[in-house]
């Protein structure tokens, strides 16, 4: 009989011990799973966003549009602007075109958004030095270190504001 108690006794303490850990251990193989899962893609943010920015800035400040797309847009580039055509090609012919009738064109970068494969830029956009321009949010989608499709919301900048806030 003391035997019995005695391994029962061991045996519940056995169970409530696999009990307990097997409770505890998906919660820490789940967050370090996760912590890895989020690093890797912390770094490809990073990794894109630098993309992302190095090619708008050769783009819209220093209006090397060629050069920049050629390095920085993939084989097929999907375009979400309804005023400009699908492909590296009409891309370039399109900003170069721009570009020559408007050369004091900027775009400035005020915020970088990036997770994963996808970055976002929210810009203030103008023609020229008299222009109040337009507040843009342009959203890039790069795979394998290249811009493959884009979309972007334009909204001019008015003369007066309802409220004291910049659009920045």
């Amino acid at each position: 009989m003391k035997k019995t108690l005695i391994i029962s006794s061991l045996f519940t303490s056995l169970i409530f011990t696999t009990i307990t850990t097997h409770a505890t251990e998906p919660h820490v193989k789940t967050s370090k799973l996760t912590s890895t899962k989020s690093e890797a893609i912390d770094k490809v943010s990073v990794q894109n966003k630098k993309i992302v920015i190095d090619f708008y800035e050769g783009v819209f400040l220093q209006h090397k549009v060629k050069e920049y797309a050629d390095r920085y847009i993939g084989q097929q580039y999907i375009q979400h602007n309804p005023n400009v055509p699908d492909g590296k090609a009409p891309f370039v012919n399109f900003f170069t075109e721009k570009f020559q009738k408007n050369p004091q064109a900027k775009n400035e970068i005020k915020r970088a958004i990036a997770e994963g494969n996808l970055v976002v830029l929210h810009v203030h956009s103008t023609e020229n030095e008299k222009d109040r321009g337009r507040a843009i949010i342009d959203i890039f989608r790069v795979e394998n270190g290249k811009i493959v499709e884009h979309w972007d919301v334009i909204q001019n900048i008015p003369e007066q504001s309802k409220n004291t806030n910049t659009m920045f």
